[in-house]
């Protein structure tokens, strides 16, 4: 973990840009206030290209997707690669239906995306592999290691999937991340929340790789911290503290205080 770069992100308080899906906007917006960025959620294509361009981040999220959120994506993300601002594209649920697989397509197409983060079966599912899926969850198993790699050369991207363990990417150099707690499996948007602060961490200083893989191992340590206290008997226990653990110092966490 760079401490260096959780502590940029908390001085500079990055303004996100999240097109996000509507089940998690709440939960995403304080999580990303408690790590230290700035959340702002703007869906209509009147208006993205303009905030995209006052960002420091932008986060694509298909999880709740619509044909007029798809088209504000495609606005929001050139608007943000023309200005040079980072975007994290998560790809919730890509392999569910033809119309998610299509608008990722679509998107791919003509957004570059600095970071593309989903779990084994969504990032398999973008170069033409199959891993099993229910719904927007990862049920069977794949070359983690090798889905990242594949992932990040055919995008020229930094990839990120998501699991147990979890695997960043830029095509050459491959790092993993083992921390982390089941309770997040638990609590709806907590793989969502973690593209909001991986892009608060792409706005930092730093190679993408270190960057991607702090935000990774803060999340987790943040639910391993949280679900250790006394007072978190279950996923509705465990929320609070994990807000209350994303604010900490990462010092602290990484000490196990």
């Amino acid at each position: 973990m760079d401490i260096n770069i959780i502590k940029e992100v908390r001085q500079n308080q990055p303004l996100i840009h999240h097109i996000t899906n509507g089940v998690v906007m709440n939960f995403s917006a304080n999580g990303l206030l408690s790590f230290g960025g700035s959340p702002i959620m703007a869906h209509a294509k009147e208006e993205v290209e303009d905030v995209s361009r006052l960002a420091d981040g932008v986060l694509l999220n298909i999880g709740t997707l619509t044909e007029n959120q798809v088209n504000s994506m495609i606005i929001a993300g050139q608007a943000a690669n023309e200005a040079g601002v980072p975007v994290v594209l998560d790809p919730v649920g890509a392999p569910a239906t033809k119309f998610r697989s299509k608008s990722m397509q679509n998107i791919l197409e003509k957004v570059k995306p600095s970071v593309i983060k989903g779990n084994a079966g969504e990032l398999a599912h973008l170069i033409g592999e199959e891993v099993e899926t229910k719904g927007v969850e990862s049920t069977g198993k794949g070359n983690e290691k090798s889905i990242a790699e594949r992932v990040a050369q055919t995008y020229e991207t930094t990839a990120v999937v998501t699991g147990k363990i979890d695997v960043v990417s830029d095509g050459s150099e491959t790092r993993t991340n083992s921390t982390g707690h089941p309770l997040l499996a638990k609590v709806t948007g907590t793989g969502c929340l973690l593209g909001s602060i991986l892009t608060a961490c792409m706005a930092a200083s730093g190679t993408s790789v270190t960057k991607i893989h702090t935000a990774l191992e803060f999340f987790g340590a943040a639910a391993e911290h949280a679900a250790s206290q006394d007072e978190v008997q279950g996923p509705g226990t465990f929320s609070p503290h994990f807000l209350d653990a994303l604010a900490m110092d990462p010092e602290q966490l990484r000490r196990g205080e």
